[in-house]
């Protein structure tokens, strides 16, 4: 598929033409300048033809910032990977210094480049885009990027130019989410595992902010992973960037397949952790406990035996769930996570025929059969797997409101006993026969 880099300084509404391409409000939008910093990848079509999009962080050439070194590196690997690059400028600001620093770096690149110039709702702001010949690119488009306005002669010219690839028919891939709290080392982990920077690592909390999507396939394995921003109490976040932030890394906890829940071994399974844990479980999605910076802690005899033992008390009843101990900085069992994670995926998918399961449990339950209540008793006579994403049992009875919680977790363990769900949450269900 071909692909189209969206590039130009801090806040002159890139990731606004981004979300308004793709038709969702993925990259996150804010007056404040600097928003965007890792590459954030979408899809589009116009007139029949599909092309994928790059928002990319502003180009700010010689800054002190902590993040604007690593934004322009983003910036250059978007512009290499593109066929067609839209530049966008501001009609408000007029043509600045950064806007010629990102002129120069687009003249030496041999790709189309369209100068886009934003912010153009008025016959009077028409008029002074005028002044952005100067950059030396040709032509330019006049949009609105917030209303739409004039996206529609850029889209046309743009399609024109870009090469007819052959459609490839896509397979829906499964989606593993790295979730955690600020700072547990998402993004290493990722850029180990792909083996390149692709995300951003800093050491400052909340380096990401977007949820962004990365094709993984290697070693036999395809899948996307998703780093997401890290997840802090309500009470602790104050502005509105974080708040888009969590939203973004909550949502997508609800649309993936697998959650690789990410902990700093030298902060240990706390509240915070336990609370994005529960968010998984309470959402039924396979889970994967990552304990990040194993390096870091000192061992002795039994450290790692001690430690896992001490988070599966905190996890409690729902303790079925593998735990890794990597380091993303030396790359220590990165890969063993996504094994890890490939297995309590496959395990989420599985399916039990109703022959067998009929066969396994119902010997279980008349062994084990649930207590008497209010001296009426309860006869499970047969049991079957739901037509669901993830795993749902459904036991018919003759009384299923006198069955307790207690039974329910009996059941579910026999079915972990009997079959491998690690790492899945199951939802069991009694039913009038």
């Amino acid at each position: 598929m071909s692909i189209v880099a969206i590039v130009g300084r801090p806040n002159v509404g890139k990731s606004t033409l981004f979300n308004r391409l793709i038709q969702r409000r993925e990259a996150i939008v804010d007056s404040v300048s600097g928003v965007t910093r890792d590459r954030h990848y979408g899809k589009t079509d116009w007139n029949g033809k599909e092309f994928s999009v790059i928002d990319t962080g502003g180009y700010v050439k010689g800054s002190d910032d902590v993040f604007e070194e690593q934004i322009d590196k983003q910036v250059e690997l978007a512009i290499d990977e593109a066929d067609a690059i839209i530049f966008m400028v501001d009609v408000e600001a007029g043509v600045t210094g950064m806007d010629e620093d990102v002129a120069n770096l687009l003249r030496r690149q041999n790709k189309p480049v369209f100068l886009v110039v934003n912010k153009v709702d008025n016959a009077m702001r028409e008029e002074n885009a005028v002044e952005f010949y100067s950059l030396g690119l040709g032509d330019y488009y006049t949009i609105a990027s917030i209303s739409g306005s004039g996206t529609g002669d850029l889209l046309d010219a743009l399609v024109k130019i870009l090469p007819d690839k052959p459609e490839v028919e896509e397979n829906i891939l499964p989606r593993f989410a790295v979730v955690g709290r600020p700072n547990a080392g998402k993004s290493s982990f990722i850029n180990a595992l792909i083996g390149q920077e692709r995300y951003i690592v800093t050491d400052v909390a909340g380096t990401t902010r977007d949820a962004i999507d990365t094709k993984y396939n290697r070693f036999g394995f395809e899948f996307n992973l998703v780093d997401t921003a890290g997840i802090r109490r309500k009470s602790k976040v104050r502005e509105d960037l974080e708040f888009y932030s969590v939203m973004r890394s909550v949502r997508a906890i609800e649309h993936c397949d697998v959650c690789l829940v990410v902990l700093d071994a030298t902060r240990g399974f706390d509240g915070q952790v336990q609370n994005i844990f529960w968010l998984a479980e309470r959402n039924r999605k396979g889970i994967v406990i990552l304990v990040n910076k194993w390096d870091l802690v000192e061992k002795e005899n039994k450290t790692m035996r001690e430690y896992e033992k001490q988070i599966r008390q905190e996890m409690e009843p729902f303790t079925d769930v593998p735990i890794v101990f990597i380091s993303a900085l030396t790359k220590q069992r990165v890969y063993k996570a996504i094994e890890t994670a490939v297995q309590v995926f496959e395990n989420r998918s599985r399916r039990v025929k109703t022959s067998e399961l009929n066969e396994l449990m119902l010997p279980v339950i008349e062994a084990y059969p649930p207590p008497a209540n209010k001296g009426k008793y309860i006869k499970i006579k047969y049991c079957m797997q739901l037509p669901t994403p993830h795993p749902q049992f459904a036991f018919f009875c003759n009384l299923p409101q006198y069955v307790k919680e207690p039974y329910k977790r009996f059941i579910e363990n026999k079915l972990r006993e009997q079959f491998d769900f690690q790492g899945v949450p199951i939802s069991v269900y009694f039913r009038k026969k």
